[in-house]
């Protein structure tokens, strides 16, 4: 389980300033991948024999990469003989089958389009690899539309280090404290806080029982995309 914050580690929100720019992790918070990815692993699971899984128990799993879902799907450790097999025929799974049903979450493109309106850059900053996010985000349309695509293979660290999301922030020339930061775990919000972004927690995501979304450490929480629409709108009247 991923530790409370320190109080002081989280921020606040008064005044809410208007942001230069608003960043967002991928899975389970700007596009909803969990249906591709349960596909990938119920297929793997078939390949080795196994019976599928249900949707419902694989969705909370997906923000935590195929490392999780093989642990959840094979009840194996990464170190276990085998593990590293399955964990590649898993990706070779989904990298083929990337954008079967694969969309962005409801109100999203309606959230993307008010930024891209007043101005806003955006960008997204994932722990999901380069090979898999750049032929993700062309399926999608998306990487025509930002400059700001940051992979977990981008840099040498990964979120929870900050170093995306300030890589981000550098590739869309904005200063981090003028940064919105959105996803949907523990570690999506820790390192937007290290960067000094606004760190705002997607709790239409996909949450894991064992990162409760009290522990994240979030100045703001959202159940649906729209809402971000309302936070520019409050934050345009304290500009």
């Amino acid at each position: 389980m991923i530790p409370a914050p320190a109080n002081d580690q989280v921020n606040t929100v008064s005044p809410l300033h208007p942001p230069a720019a608003v960043l967002f992790d991928l899975d389970g918070t700007l596009a909803d991948t969990a249906p591709d990815l349960a596909y990938a692993l119920n297929e793997t699971l078939r390949h080795y024999g196994h019976p599928p899984l249900p949707f419902a128990q694989i969705r909370p799993v997906v923000s935590h990469g195929g490392i999780a879902l093989i642990r959840l799907g094979f009840g194996m450790a990464p170190e276990q003989p085998g593990f590293e097999e399955r964990r590649q025929h898993l990706l070779q799974v989904y990298r083929d089958n990337l954008c079967r049903e694969t969309r962005l979450f409801d109100g999203m493109e309606t959230v993307l389009d008010t930024l891209e309106q007043r101005g806003i850059a955006w960008g997204v900053v994932t722990n999901k690899p380069a090979w898999l996010t750049d032929p993700l985000m062309h399926a999608l349309g998306l990487d025509r539309r930002t400059p700001a695509i940051v992979s977990g293979d981008t840099c040498p660290e990964r979120k929870p280090h900050p170093l995306p999301i300030l890589h981000a922030c550098q590739l869309l020339a904005v200063a981090p404290e003028h940064c919105w930061y959105v996803g949907d775990a523990g570690r999506d919000m820790q390192a937007a806080r290290a960067a000094g972004c606004l760190p705002i927690g997607a709790t239409f995501g996909y949450l894991h029982p064992d990162d409760p979304v009290e522990n994240w450490g979030s100045a703001l929480d959202i159940d649906d995309p729209r809402a971000l629409i309302t936070l520019l709108e409050q934050s345009s009247e304290t500009a």
